[in-house]
This record gives C-alpha cells, structure tokens and sequence, in this order.
C-alpha cells in the first residue's frame, strides 16, 4: 500500500515538474540564445519515507523510483473473468424492459447497463493494449463468484411482473456481490494501476447498488 502511494506522489512531481520545463520554455525570450552556463533541468520534489524529509532529484532520477506495475497473473485473470461477469449482468438487465413490473427495477438495470458496457470496453481495451488474454490457470468463469447458474437465468426468463423484480433483485444483489469479492482480490494480489483504478471503480460503484437494491 506505502508502495501505491508513494508511486502517484512521483507521479505527480514529475507532472508538475514537466508543466514547470514547459512553462519555462514558454517564458523564453528567444529560443535561438545560448542558456547560461549555471542552467539546469528542473528539480522534482521526491517524497521522503515516513519520518524522512522530502528530497530534490531530477526527472530522470524520478522515474526510476516509479515501481514497476507491469502487469501480473492477477490483473489479467481480473480483467478477462471481469467481462464474463459484467456480460451475464447485461444478459440480466436485458430482460428488464419487458417483464419487469417495477419502474425502480427498469431504472435499476438501465443504470447498471450504462455503467457496465463501458467497463467491458475498459478492460477489453486494456487486455488488447498488454497483449491480449492469458491462459487462466484453472479458473472456470462458472466458479466466479455471484454468477447465476443456467437454471437460474432460465427462471427468470420465465418470470413477469412482480416475481421478476424479486427474483431480478436477489439475483443481482448476489451478482455484485460477487463482483466486489473479485475487485478486493485482485486489489490485494495485481499489481497494475489501471487495475487497481477499475476495481476500484467497481467496489464504489457495486456496493452502492447493493444498498439500493436492499432498499428496494
């Protein structure tokens, strides 16, 4: 965790640091005129350990103190049994326009649509960007948590009116559920930013649906 932390606070130096050089260019009366013998690259302000006081290096100096996030087994088995995940919810909030009776739940699934397509091209986007898929080493997408068996869907595609909306909720409920369970996982074992960003997004996101959906 100290290690994510302290990754973003070089991030942002050395993103200060680079507006500081560009800034500096800017102001430059003519670029065509020798600098002066006592100029240098900008500084940046590198965090200290607890207890250590903050330090200057240069930029180059700063990005060798970035921990490499490269991509783990974690992070891509996440994003691919991620999109199997957020699919079968799709294939759920489809049946929602027609055979709910609750305009809550027509809202509901529409919400979790919007939110989830986009998320699937995240992370399909991300998996394409570092390679493609990984094999999955065992892991079956039917033993994901929170996914509803075949037997399952089939009832609610059978399902109207009121029994849909409860059985769409329990459903649901249990989908994201399962679906934060997979994003605190791969938070503590991946070890890729953007990851971590996207499964964070999905634990903020999926609880306060939860809490609606109990509400409701």
């Amino acid at each position: 965790m100290l290690n994510r932390r302290i990754r973003g606070a070089v991030a942002v130096a050395l993103s200060a640091a680079a507006v500081w050089a560009l800034a500096a260019c800017d102001a430059a009366p003519d670029a065509k005129e020798p600098q002066s013998q006592g100029a240098s690259a900008p500084a940046v302000v590198a965090p200290g350990k607890p207890g250590e006081p903050a330090r200057r290096i240069s930029p180059a100096e700063a990005s060798r103190l970035l921990p490499d996030d490269k991509p783990n087994a974690a992070d891509f088995t996440y994003a691919q049994m991620m999109i199997v995940h957020h699919r079968q919810a799709l294939t759920m909030t489809a049946l929602a326009p027609e055979r709910a009776a609750s305009a809550q739940v027509k809202k509901l699934a529409d919400r979790i649509t919007a939110a989830q397509k986009p998320e699937i091209d995240a992370m399909e986007g991300w998996l394409k960007n570092n390679g493609g898929p990984r094999e999955q080493g065992g892991h079956d997408h039917h033993t994901m948590p929170g996914m509803a068996t075949e037997a399952q869907l089939a009832q609610l595609r059978q399902a109207k009116g009121t029994a849909f909306d409860e059985l769409f909720l329990k459903l649901m409920v249990t989908h994201h559920e399962g679906a934060v369970t997979m994003a605190a996982e791969v938070l503590g074992q991946g070890n890729n930013v953007l990851v971590e960003e996207m499964a964070n997004d999905v634990m903020a996101q999926q609880t306060a649906e939860i809490n609606r959906m109990r509400s409701m």
